[in-house]
Parts: structure tokens; C-alpha cells; sequence
């Protein structure tokens, strides 16, 4: 890519003389960026194959569109008058905010590719597309986690409903209507639905899944009775309600799990055999082998121990045929490809995250184990995500970073080991792959390229659907790219964004004018700098034309950069991430001699949040910050992502008192603005209560932004116009 160049300096970074044509551009604001949606175009949503390949369907303006694979060309396939009279009930926010979150469908295939089943907040519509006519099916009484799907010969629905699973058969739904087959035995256990902290910390977006044969269905019981509970306060009515949710914290009971086969009958559940590896353990995948056999990924509370079991139906006896274990943590890609004798996952045991083949008899699964047969792909670099794994022809479709630590290519390799790049053109691209894999969409953006999608033969052309040009009339410009070598010698990138006309010329000096706000993450799991659209370019551009330079850069402890550079975040939750931050900022002070190293800014989100109170308790360079939605204490955190890097309190009780800033709250230098939704139900608003008392009792002043029922995302046009207007005017005020 040609904004990456790798100098010998500690820091790389070229030069540029100012934009002169950005200065010529619409200028920007925050009503513009937030108040009328998003101001580069929202990409068509819903992007889903029907089962035969030969549709590729997506909601657009209101209407489902209809994509002929073969010709490109698109067509209306559902009306927008026909798609709101299959409207449901309002959702509530925390629904809202579920369900864009954790990408729940609002629509899904029938098998038969004549039929669409709709999820319009928890009610269902079946539509037929030969008559145009929808008919409701299986009304949920809860606004989310329905989870529908049909069965294999489309014969049947499935739902979760009230904690359990019910079905409704549709050709009979006249006389027989739906009904439960595997109801939940008490109001803290669940039946196939899946609690918040597995949707957040393990990805998991079902608990529940149908035998090939429409016979049978597994699901995930948990049972949160031990769980603790956190009071989420709606303050809005005259009368406060209050939403009691199940949230596990470090070191507290998990969900207790189990794995249950039950028939579209009912009756008598088959309770499999889960074997004990060490307590308190986590199922984040399971599914078929074939209709008598199960296979069930286990990961254990430490993090270090990662299992696949098969399990066989008749006896309900699990045996182990892959372990994969580590000293500190597991990669988090729990990701599991079983398919036809052969099965494909990724892990980092060589040092970065590659693929792996293992081999099972598939006439007789129980026979044997699944012995390794080959590592797929290798080298200094990470795979991203297994797109799509082809067993009849012998090749798996992956992403990896190989081109270049801030990209994202499209690539196939053969079981063989002999790979191709199918994508090209820098920049990030996310393929959705047809199911048999001749086509797939490429959403493709880059850092100053908004999204973009393209209909894609495999190993052929490429045709672009839906894009859009709002932006160019405001010209924005391109961060430069900033290398910084950390401590132990690995690469930091970075980019920072200077105000217009103050990109001098090499060698010019000028005056330290220019105050410079830091915005990374920091935290682990997160790649926050790569050459990807974001909408916070937008308003890093925003702080530009009000003369303030914008920094990024991804610390040691960030995703995608192998597992050593991972791991620094294990028992590290501060010290390493700030020490990097602090080379990166003095490496671009050095570089630039128009920034003002006395005017230093800081603000980030969650774990950006937490950061922000990190740096402004333990250095006393930073002059404003913003923290929105910090977690203070990491007692308060959930256990699956707390105790991943941190292990339990009462094993690193050290790590729990040093890294948690409320304990170091009356050191806070700067001048600090908190921000909180009052419904978060990810980082609880305890976190900002919490640290505001250890403020008031050291008499340290502090500035309070609360949002009334937002959730962690403080999402909606009104309140994020509010925000960012509240984040400019804090810098504005202290930093000019």
C-alpha cells in the first residue's frame, strides 16, 4: 500500500504540504455528520443468498431488492408498502441496540427458495412469493431473540418463546397453531436462547440447531440461577421501573451449561454427556456431525484450554478428538468448520492465527479421533475469518492481512496448501459468499473510500451494485500514516490527521500552535487503525477545521498482529498500552514541530473510555479528556471478557487494585468529561458512579454527561448530535 513505507526512524512518517482543496470543500458539522443518519449513505442491509444461489436479496429504502446473480441486474421482489404491513410492535431501545449490535436477520430463506420468513420485533411473517401474501406464524411474546429458522425440508419452523423452543408447521398452522417442545423449566433457565454475555464475549448468535434429517434439534440450556443480578433503572416514567439482568462479573457463577437433543414431539430430552474439563466451562460452538452425531467445541473459564468433542446420540457419550491449548490466552476466533470427514479451524499456535486441517471418518465418527493433516496457511501474518469451507472441491475461502497489516484480502487455499488472492485493490474487503461458493459480495471500502459492494464471480469478475459519492463534495483529506517501534521492537501504526495548511514542507519549522487530541482503543481484541472506512474520520476532520491534530494508533495488546502482540495485554491492562501511546505521541511531537506538546488531549469509548481515565490518572501531560462509558473498576466487567486477560480476582488481586482507575482516581490531572448511558447493559453505569464518589472524595472537579435510557452505543441522531457537540465543546473550551 503506498501510505505504508517502513523507515529506519523510530517514527515514519511523509510529509505532505497542505491540502489547499480540502480548505474548498463543504465544511462540516456536527448536525451534519449525526443528525439525518449517517453522511456517507447506509450500504443495503439484509444481504442474504437464498439456499439454491440464485438470489441475492437485500432491504434497501424500504423494499426487499432482489440481485440476479447471473445478469447483475436488480428488481423489487417485496414491495415497501407490502414490507409495513409486516410491521411489528415498537421495539425498546435495548432491543434496538441488540439487534444492530449482534446483527440479528430481520428476514431468512425458506429452503425451498419460495418463501421468506420475516422477524418484524419478535412477530413472524411467512411470505409467499408466488401469491405476494404474508400470514403470521408463531408470535413471540418478547421483542427479541426469536431466532427462527425452518428445518432442512422446510416443513417446519422453529422459534425461542418464552425462554424455550416452540415450532409451528405451516401447512397446518390453521388448525394446530404453534406449540413448545422444549419449554423452559423456570424463569432463570433458558432453552436454546442465548444470554447477553455469550452474544458480547463469544459471538454466539444461536443455541440452537436442527439435525440434517428435520428430526431432531440440539439446543444450549443455561441456567443463570446463580448468576448475580445488575439493576438497569429506567428513571423516564413517574414511577421508575427496573430491568433486572443476569451479568456475571469476575469470578462470580457463569450460566451453568448443558447441551439437550429434543424431537419435533417433545417429551423426553436427551441430556448428552458434557465432559468435566474444569468447571464453569463455556460451549462457544456446537452443531452435526450427521443425525447421529454431535460435535461440541468446550472452552474453559482459564482461557487456555479449547476442546472439540464428538458425541454420540445413541449413548450420549462425548469423545475428545482436538485440544488446543496455551500459557496465557486463547486466540478469539472459537470459529469451528465441520464438514463431510474433514474439519477446519484457526488458532496461533505458530505465533500468528493460520488454519488447520483435521481428518475424521465420516461413515463412523466415533471410530477414531480427527489427527491434524495439515497446517494450511503460515507466515507473518493473520487470518482474519474463514469466509466459506468447500469439502466437495478441496478449498477453503479465508481473509488475512498477508498484503499488508492494515489490509484485508479475499483468499482460497486448496486442501493441498496451494492459495490464490481472489480480491484485489487496497483496502478491507468482507466477502458473503453464495452456498455453493461460485459468488460471492465483496464489501469493500478503504480509509478515504466509503463502503462499496460488489457482485463477485469466484475467481472471476466483479461488478459494483451500491455505492455512493455524498462525500466528495466535501473533500475530505487523508491522514498520514505514522510508524512507531515500540519498546520491545514491534511495529506500532498509526495515522494522525493535522488541521489544513499545516503539513509543512520537510525541513520548515513553525510554531507549536496546533493542540493534539489522542483517540485510540488500546484495548485487546480490537484492530482500530487500518485502511477501512470509518465514520470517525468524519468527525477527526471536524476537529481538523477547528484546528485541533487527531492521533490513532493501535497499541501492543490490539488484534490481528499475532499472538505475542496480543498477549502483552495478558495481566497488562494500562502500562503497556499507556507506554505505547506515550512513544507515539512523542514521536509525532518530534516529528511535527507545529504541534503544542502543552495543549494534549485524550478521549475514547469503552475500552477507550477506560483508557482515557488511565492516562489522566497515571501522566500529567493530557490538559481534556473524554471518557464515555469507561469500565473504572474491573471487578464490574463481565467474567468471559475480564478473566480471559486478567484471569480470576482472587488469582491476580494485584492486577484488579492496579489497573482499575478507581483507585487512582484522585490523581486525575486535566480537566475530565464522563459520559454515560443511563441503560447500558454492556459497561454498567455503576463504572462512572463509581469513580464520581472517589472524585468527590479527593475534591476533584469533574464535568457529567448522562443519556436517559441509552445503551452502550448511545445511538440516535438527537443524542449523538448531543455528544459530539459535548466532546467538541470540552476540547474547545480547555485545549484552545
Amino acid at each position: 500500500m503506498s501510505r505504508r513505507a517502513l523507515f529506519p526512524a523510530a517514527l515514519l512518517v511523509t510529509v505532505l504540504a497542505g491540502s489547499a482543496s480540502a480548505q474548498n470543500g463543504i465544511p462540516l458539522t456536527v448536525e451534519k455528520i449525526y443528525a439525518h443518519g449517517p453522511l456517507a449513505g447506509t450500504p443495503p442491509e439484509g444481504l442474504t443468498w437464498s439456499p439454491d444461489g440464485k438470489h441475492l436479496t437485500y432491504l434497501d429504502g424500504g423494499e426487499l431488492i432482489d440481485l440476479d446473480p447471473g445478469s447483475g441486474k436488480p428488481h423489487v421482489l417485496v414491495s415497501r408498502s407490502k414490507l409495513a404491513a409486516l410491521s411489528g410492535s415498537q421495539a425498546s431501545e435495548q432491543d434496538k441496540d441488540h439487534r444492530d449490535r449482534y446483527k440479528m436477520a430481520s428476514y431468512i430463506w425458506a429452503p425451498d427458495a419460495k418463501h421468506l420468513l420475516f422477524d418484524s420485533n419478535g412477530r413472524l411473517w411467512l411470505y409467499d412469493l408466488g401469491n405476494g401474501i404474508g400470514v403470521q406464524v408463531g408470535y413471540t411474546d418478547a421483542a427479541s431473540g426469536d431466532d427462527p429458522k425452518f428445518s432442512p425440508n422446510g416443513e417446519t419452523i422453529s422459534f425461542v418463546r418464552n425462554h424455550g423452543l416452540s415450532i409451528v408447521r405451516p401447512r397446518d398452522y390453521g388448525n394446530a397453531g404453534a406449540y413448545p417442545i422444549a419449554n423452559a423449566p423456570n424463569p432463570t433457565t433458558m432453552n436454546g436462547e442465548v444470554d447477553w454475555v455469550y452474544q458480547e464475549e463469544l459471538d454466539v448468535r444461536s443455541n440452537y440447531f436442527w439435525s440434517p434429517d428435520s428430526k431432531n434439534v440440539a439446543f444450549l440450556q443455561m441456567n443463570e440461577t446463580e448468576v448475580p443480578l445488575y439493576p438497569i433503572t429506567d428513571w423516564i416514567p413517574m414511577h421508575a421501573t427496573v430491568d433486572m439482568q443476569h451479568y456475571p462479573q469476575p469470578g462470580d457463577p457463569n450460566p451453568e451449561v448443558r447441551i439437550g437433543v429434543v424431537g419435533t414431539s417433545g417429551g423426553r430430552i436427551n441430556w448428552i454427556h458434557m465432559p468435566i474439563k474444569g468447571g464453569q466451562d463455556y460451549v462457544p460452538r456446537f452443531g452435526w456431525v450427521d443425525r447421529h452425531t454431535l460435535w461440541m467445541e468446550t472452552v474453559l473459564r482459564d482461557h487456555q484450554h479449547r476442546y472439540i468433542d464428538f458425541v454420540d446420540l445413541g449413548n450420549g457419550q462425548a469423545r475428545q478428538v482436538i485440544e488446543i491449548t496455551d500459557d496465557k490466552f486463547l486466540d478469539e476466533n472459537y470459529d469451528v468448520n465441520v464438514a463431510d470427514g474433514v474439519i477446519v479451524l484457526s488458532n496461533w499456535k505458530d505465533g500468528h492465527n493460520h488454519l488447520y486441517l483435521y481428518h475424521y471418518d465420516a461413515h463412523n465418527p466415533m471410530a477414531g479421533g480427527a489427527p491434524e493433516v495439515k497446517q494450511l496457511t503460515s507466515g507473518n501474518w493473520d487470518v482474519t475469518a474463514v469466509s466459506l469451507v468447500d469439502a466437495a472441491k478441496k478449498v477453503v475461502y479465508y481473509t488475512s492481512n498477508e498484503s499488508g497489516a492494515m489490509e484485508q484480502q479475499l483468499w482460497q487455499v486448496g486442501f493441498d496448501g496451494q492459495r490464490k488472492q481472489l480480491t484485489t485493490g487496497a483496502g478491507y474487503h468482507e466477502p458473503n459468499f453464495s452456498p455453493n461458493g461460485a459468488a460471492f459480495v465483496d464489501h469493500y471500502s478503504s480509509m478515504m473510500t466509503p463502503p462499496q459492494l460488489s457482485l463477485c464471480q469466484t475467481g472471476g469478475q466483479c461488478h459494483v451494485f451500491w455505492s455512493n459519492r455524498a462525500l466528495e463534495p466535501y473533500r475530505l483529506r487523508e491522514p498520514e500514516t505514522v510508524e512507531v517501534k515500540a519498546k520491545d521492537g514491534s511495529t506500532l501504526y498509526g495515522d494522525i490527521l493535522l488541521p489544513a495548511g499545516q503539513m509543512l514542507p520537510a525541513g520548515q519549522t513553525a510554531a507549536a500552535s496546533v493542540p493534539l487530541i489522542v483517540n485510540p482503543y488500546g484495548g485487546p481484541g480490537i484492530q482500530n487503525v487500518t485502511n477501512k472506512w470509518s465514520d470517525s474520520l468524519l468527525f477527526d476532520e471536524l476537529l481538523a477545521q477547528h484546528g485541533f491534530a487527531v492521533l490513532h494508533v493501535d497499541n501492543r495488546g490490539s488484534a490481528n498482529r499475532g499472538r505475542d502482540f496480543a498477549q502483552a495485554a495478558y495481566h497488562n491492562f494500562g502500562p503497556v498500552q499507556l507506554e505505547d501511546q506515550l512513544a507515539a505521541v512523542d514521536a509525532v511531537l518530534a516529528k511535527y514541530p507545529q504541534l503544542d506538546k502543552n495543549r494534549l488531549g485524550w478521549w475514547g469509548w469503552s475500552w477507550g473510555g477506560s483508557f482515557t481515565l488511565y492516562a489522566m490518572t497515571h501522566s500529567d501531560r493530557f490538559k481534556a479528556g473524554v471518557a464515555v462509558a469507561p469500565v473504572t473498576d474491573w471487578h464490574n466487567y463481565d467474567s468471559i471478557y475480564t478473566e480471559r486477560y486478567m484471569s480470576q480476582p482472587s488469582e491476580f488481586p494485584a492486577g484488579y487494585k492496579d489497573f482499575s482507575v478507581v483507585n487512582s482516581a484522585a490523581n486525575l490531572k486535566g480537566k475530565l468529561l464522563l459520559v454515560h448511558g443511563t441503560g447500558d447493559d454492556n459497561v454498567h453505569m455503576e463504572n462512572t458512579v463509581q469513580f464520581i464518589q472517589k472524585l468527590i472524595e479527593a475534591g476533584e472537579p469533574y464535568d457529567l454527561q448522562l443519556y436517559p435510557r441509552k445503551t452502550h452505543s448511545i445511538a440516535g441522531p438527537d443524542v449523538r448530535t448531543h455528544l459530539f457537540n459535548r466532546i467538541l465543546g470540552h476540547f474547545e473550551q480547555y485545549l484552545k
